[in-house]
């Protein structure tokens, strides 16, 4: 690898002020990880050559988000050709769906897909009405236990997931094991259904298996098109807010903190993974503006990638939830 070896890319970002996106020319110098960025628009240079240690070679592929320096850019496109040959990959996108029988594993079921190598890039906890499930099982009405799966898909909250990994339709269908939970446990044994599934129609989780179906649910639960997709699960009483933040979520400790939560008898009554920008950060942390001495780095850290909003119950929460976080200062907590 040589010093002056670099990866184009075409990133784009979302000016909220001008209500546009602007277009960057993103240069990635992997001996030394420094970024440079350019002004598609203007042709000038709009970030000089800078080590940025946050950004990562794994990072570096067409339709991820990445984040520089609290701008969300997503890459759309390689910016030569020997970017498009050497980093083209087989990275797809697929759905995983939790069902509402994994509700009581969701943190040992999300901390498996991670554990897996793959990514999550979307998330939300939401609540299917009967239409909703029968457009999602729209290619089983002829199975016997049509009935019996749209009855159980709106028996309670589901989690949707897009998961991002290589050959990930069909691995993320390997991974979940036979539909048949029973079936699994003897087949596959260390697979989703195995470890978490009952039978044939509490089995856990689901996965398409092409790129069509994938990309027909995908936009069903999280809609491009501007659509909103199923309604969240919040509940919006005895509650209080979580966030798990980028740094934590970047570290693959989602399901660890979720189920942490779980663990104590609290319950994840919602959930969904969104960017904040700086605005909504600051906006979010101006309680501590002039109070706290972290206040600035409180919110880089916060739109530095994505974070995990749960909605957090129990009959009297913001306290007890307070407590079972302890003190915003690990070392300090450590030691009283």
């Amino acid at each position: 690898m040589s010093q002056d070896e670099r990866f184009v890319f075409i990133a784009e970002w979302y000016d909220p002020n001008a209500s546009l996106f602007r277009r960057y020319e993103l240069l990635y110098y992997p001996k030394d990880g420094s970024v440079e960025m350019y002004d598609m628009k203007n042709r000038c240079r709009f970030l000089n050559r800078i080590k940025y240690e946050d950004l990562h070679f794994k990072d570096l592929f067409v339709g991820n988000k990445i984040t520089i320096f609290s701008r969300h850019l997503n890459l759309v496109d390689y910016g030569d050709q020997y970017t498009s040959r050497m980093l083209g990959s087989r990275k797809e996108r697929t759905l995983a769906l939790l069902k509402p029988d994994a509700a009581l594993k969701l943190g040992e079921i999300i901390d498996m897909i991670l554990n897996a190598g793959f990514t999550i890039t979307k998330a939300k906890m939401m609540i299917l009405s009967r239409k909703e499930a029968v457009d999602f099982y729209t290619d089983h009405l002829s199975k016997p236990l049509y009935n019996e799966l749209i009855e159980f898909i709106i028996s309670g909250p589901v989690v949707a997931l897009e998961i991002l990994g290589d050959d990930a339709i069909t691995k993320w269908k390997t991974f979940l094991g036979p539909a048949n939970s029973t079936i699994a446990r003897s087949d596959a044994p260390g697979s989703i259904r195995a470890c978490f599934g009952s039978d044939g129609i509490r089995n856990v989780a689901h996965g398409p298996d092409s790129f069509a179906t994938a990309a027909r649910e995908l936009e069903l639960f999280f809609p491009s098109s501007g659509g909103r997709g199923p309604a969240n699960s919040a509940k919006y009483t005895h509650c209080t807010c979580c966030i798990i933040k980028p740094h934590a979520v970047k570290e693959g400790l989602t399901g660890k903190i979720i189920k942490a939560i779980m663990d104590v008898g609290f319950e994840i009554s919602a959930l969904q993974m969104f960017y904040m920008d700086r605005a909504n950060a600051e906006e979010f942390y101006a309680i501590y503006k002039g109070v706290v001495a972290e206040y600035s780095e409180m919110v880089v850290e916060l739109c530095s990638g994505p974070c995990i909003a749960l909605e957090i119950r129990q009959m009297d929460p913001s306290k007890a939830f307070r407590d079972f976080c302890g003190p915003s200062d690990p070392d300090w907590g450590a030691l009283t």
